[in-house]
């Protein structure tokens, strides 16, 4: 079972606007500083792109999850997984690639993840709005789940 879902969130898109309102008025102002401020905005625009969408899928070989054109992704073995949970994460931990008390955590939008537990220990999260098909499609590859 090939399992392939991208979650998007506007929210990066709506500081990217007031980043270039900001960007605007602080050129308007400065004629000196419209270079850098130009630059700036391009900088925080490849942040959007990059950290508005999670594409999470899983084959018969990996769990990968990807953020905006593929980069950053991790990219993790069957093998390597022990066990698979449905959790909720708290609302203080964020958005983006976090470090959370149970270890690195990749979410775009919501508070719902699944929580896989690595035969190394550590514990690796991903945000998804389809958490039970999410681990649906881990479970057809390891029993246990």
């Amino acid at each position: 079972m090939n399992y392939r879902v991208s979650q998007f969130t506007v929210l990066p898109f709506v500081f990217f606007v007031a980043i270039s309102v900001f960007v605007v008025v602080m050129s308007m102002a400065s004629d000196g500083a419209v270079q850098l401020l130009n630059l700036f905005l391009v900088a925080i625009g490849l942040v959007v792109l990059i950290f508005s969408r999670l594409t999470v899928s899983v084959d018969e070989e990996h769990i990968t999850a990807a953020f905006g054109l593929g980069w950053p992704k991790k990219v993790l073995g069957h093998t390597d997984i022990v066990s698979a949970a449905a959790v909720r994460n708290k609302w203080w931990y964020g958005l983006g690639i976090r470090l959370i008390p149970h270890g690195w955590m990749y979410n775009v939008w919501g508070l719902d993840a699944v929580e896989l537990t690595l035969s190394s220990g550590r514990k690796f999260r991903i945000g998804t709005a389809d958490r039970e098909n999410l681990l649906a499609a881990i479970s057809v590859y390891h029993r246990a789940i």
